[in-house]
């Protein structure tokens, strides 16, 4: 019967198998639990989680009334079917960002599994038949809490991998102290550091040779991956973006990479649940500006209130940019937008002349993330003709108000992420636009206690520039509902999606001759209602 025992067991690691798949894809997207975000993840979807078919292991109860085998078929039978249902599912989720296979996650694949193993091992060591329905409600009960299992392999992992990190992060010191002649850029910000990073690598390479972190690698690790499989000798800047959930976060990274330069891009409430208050926003964001040398220099916002009412605790060189505010060192005037792109006249301090730049880049937050470009390539000692040069070039920025043709409909692309600076100036760019204007959104996330409001004010201006709106997700998409009908908008315009591949058919639907369809954030994996 031994033999009989361990053969049922083996559906069941099948199906913990596809099971952990999905649980470290959720704990991947929830960094880890950095911040408790996969803890909060599990209790803000209870439901999805754990009232689902699995619960009817407790009728494994009932084997004590049953014959061994026909127990043991039952087991299988159960746990095959909950595998088809599982694989047919999966393939019809539209997976945004799949699970990346990294040594990490392989490492917590072997720890899970052996997590599971260790009781089956005791069972098949102390087996007896009559204790066969307690082997399979313990083992039914930890494959019914595998996103808790997960957890608890993550937390015993959590020693080796600060091991393994301390071992790159000495490596990465090690190789920047050997680059003497290289410097190093910060930008961070609660908006706009990928796009800045970006167009900032773009303008500062008609002179230097700049490398920028890859894609959103922003925290520890990512600047070390950076630095220790990327840069080399040959390179002049280093541009380090820096992101946080927390204070403390962004000194710690300037720690690591010491940089001379720094941008701070805007102040906002992105991750206020974790940060706890807009003071301490600020105050964390302002960690990369004090932590510049003397010699360093500093780009800030003069149109920003919470970086113009700072008491900075630095004596570093502060160049000031804006838009509104005339009184900055830089600043843009006579800003034209069209589907084309974006011109602007750029106004030095000490220079009475007026410089005309244009970009292919919309909206008047990446005037604001070029006129920083601007700034410090004119610190670093790049002439204006080779700085209207590198605007002109910079790149489209993938998913960051993206211009582009799907079929016969017009896509803004700014599927990234949301904030209230950026949804606002996505609807802006979009009114700009001819023809008929649709957009696709799930709202605003991590906007802490003030989520529900500022969703509801993203409604109010969705209602103003609009012809339909296709929300993503009943639940998520409340608030902006009620503010489209505060704003009395037509309900028969408005069209609710529990998920977001389901809006593509419907924007063919709706669509007329000329039609501009902006993708307004997409949200994780983790935020599906489906």
């Amino acid at each position: 019967m031994l033999i009989k025992f361990i053969v049922s067991i083996l559906p069941i690691l099948i199906y913990v198998y596809f099971k952990s798949r999905k649980s470290f894809h959720m704990l991947q997207q929830n960094w880890y639990n950095d911040g408790n975000r996969y803890i909060k993840w599990l209790f803000k979807n209870i439901k999805n989680n754990f009232i689902n078919l699995e619960i009817f292991f407790v009728l494994f109860s009932l084997f004590i009334l049953i014959q061994d085998k026909i127990a043991m078929i039952l087991v299988i039978i159960f746990y095959v079917v909950l595998s088809l249902i599982f694989l047919n599912n999966s393939k019809k989720e539209q997976t945004k960002k799949p699970l990346v296979i990294t040594k990490r996650v392989k490492r917590l694949f072997l720890t899970t599994f052996l997590l599971y193993l260790i009781p089956i091992i005791i069972f098949s060591l102390i087996y007896n038949n009559k204790y066969l329905f307690v082997y399979y409600l313990i083992i039914g009960f930890m494959v019914y809490i595998n996103n808790l299992i997960v957890l608890v392999s993550n937390t015993i992992n959590i020693p080796i991998e600060k091991l393994i990190n301390r071992g790159f992060k000495v490596k990465a010191i090690k190789k920047l102290n050997d680059m003497k002649n290289m410097k190093v850029i910060g930008i961070t910000g609660s908006y706009g550091k990928t796009s800045s990073k970006n167009i900032l690598s773009d303008i500062l390479n008609v002179k230097y040779n700049a490398f920028p972190t890859p894609k959103n690698f922003n925290t520890p690790l990512g600047l070390i991956i950076t630095i220790n499989n990327h840069l080399d000798k040959f390179n002049d800047l280093f541009i380090a973006e820096m992101g946080a959930f927390k204070k403390g976060e962004i000194k710690e990274l300037c720690d690591l990479v010491h940089p001379t330069y720094g941008i701070l891009t805007t102040i906002g409430t992105a991750h206020l649940d974790s940060f706890g208050s807009r003071e301490n926003i600020q105050q964390g964001k302002f960690e990369l500006i004090e932590s510049l040398p003397s010699d360093g220099i500093g780009i800030l916002n003069k149109d920003d209130p919470y970086q113009v009412n700072y008491q900075l605790k630095n004596n570093c060189k502060i160049v000031w940019i804006g838009i509104d505010n005339k009184e900055a060192d830089v600043y843009a005037s006579n800003i034209k937008l069209s589907h084309l792109g974006t011109t602007f006249d750029v106004n030095f301090k000490n220079d009475s002349k007026t410089y005309q730049f244009e970009t292919k880049l919309l909206g008047k937050a990446n005037v604001y993330n070029i006129l920083a470009s601007i700034a410090l390539g004119s610190e670093l000692g790049i002439e204006i003709e080779k700085l209207q040069m590198g605007v002109k070039k910079v790149n489209s920025i993938e998913h960051r108000l993206e211009l582009k043709k799907m079929g016969n409909i017009n896509i803004i692309d700014d599927a990234y992420n949301s904030n209230p600076v950026g949804s606002k100036m996505a609807v802006d760019v979009l009114s700009m636009m001819p023809g008929k204007k649709i957009i696709v959104t799930p709202g605003m996330i991590e906007m802490g206690d003030e989520e529900y409001n500022l969703n509801k004010t993203f409604g109010n201006q969705i209602a103003d520039v609009c012809d339909e709106v296709i929300l993503v997700g009943k639940k998520q998409t409340k608030p902006i509902y009620d503010g489209l009908k505060e704003k009395n908008y037509d309900e028969n315009k408005i069209h609710i999606i529990d998920d977001v591949k389901l809006a593509f058919p419907m924007m063919q639907q709706l669509r007329e001759n000329e039609t501009y369809v902006l993708l307004e954030n997409d949200l994780p994996d983790i935020f599906n209602e489906k």
